[in-house]
């Protein structure tokens, strides 16, 4: 777990890949603004939460439960990455009296399907994780070519990248079951349930390719009075390869809206 900062409380909820420790460069620079906390989801290594499948989605809403329980926050804002916005769109709608802000990067909205490829992966987890991660630079060459304009600055990385992934490894299958999970469910209900200010984050549109930026938009749509920001020179990536942008683009409408 991640605790670092003092000022106005914000916890980021990661994406599928679930590990706080890819994202660390973001979260230290933002605990120069914000008491920052963020954590890796249950039934990730280092995570102390094991992985129940009966508990499903709700087991993410419960663990982030604890997350701010251990912490001692009675308001916080919540930050959701990618997958990580489903958890914290879900939780928000829950608990209106504890959220003080809402920020959804990059996130999936209702209506979302994966690609052909993305279905491939998710069918044969495992199978396909050779493959992924040996097409990984081809595939985010592009945005991070986008992101660090220098050379030098790209390799270095994509070798820091490359490192912080054998040291805080992802789990396939755990990645493809939250997607699955998740696309069993509608966030409609709870998007209308939001009653605190939203900032829609998304990179730009030719740059990610994960999550359509028009899916992400939709948020907007779904979500009474929320704002919209775009995170320049990024795709899905942003966190990591513009950690200073995003603490800073995090931060601003944290502190806009603390009371």
């Amino acid at each position: 777990m991640f605790d670092k900062g003092s000022g106005p409380p914000v916890v980021i909820v990661q994406g599928l890949h679930g590990r706080w420790e890819w994202s660390s460069a973001a979260l230290e620079i933002l605990s120069a603004r914000c008491r920052t906390i963020s954590y890796s989801l249950a039934g990730d290594l280092g995570s102390g939460e094991r992985w129940d499948a009966k508990g499903a989605f709700d087991q993410y809403l419960e663990q982030l439960s604890s997350v701010i329980e251990r912490a001692g926050i009675e308001r916080t804002a919540l930050c959701g990455y990618s997958f990580g916005g489903l958890v914290a769109l879900r939780w928000a709608a829950r608990h209106p009296d504890r959220v003080t802000s809402l920020i959804l990067a990059s996130s999936p909205a209702p209506g979302w399907e994966p690609t052909a490829q993305q279905s491939r992966w998710m069918a044969y987890p495992w199978m396909s994780a050779p493959a992924f991660v040996a097409n990984a630079p081809m595939r985010v060459w592009p945005e991070v070519s986008a992101a660090l304009p220098r050379l030098i600055d790209r390799i270095g990385f994509m070798a820091a990248q490359s490192l912080r992934a054998v040291r805080s490894p992802f789990i396939p299958s755990l990645m493809a079951h939250r997607i699955s999970v998740a696309r069993q469910l509608d966030f409609r209900d709870d998007c209308a349930r939001i009653c605190v200010p939203t900032l829609v984050l998304t990179g730009e549109a030719l740059l990610d390719r994960v999550v359509p930026v028009t899916s992400t938009q939709t948020f907007c749509d779904l979500i009474p009075g929320a704002e919209r920001a775009v995170f320049e020179r990024t795709g899905h990536l942003g966190v990591l390869t513009r950690p200073s942008r995003f603490a800073e683009l995090v931060g601003n409408f944290v502190h806009a809206h603390h009371h």
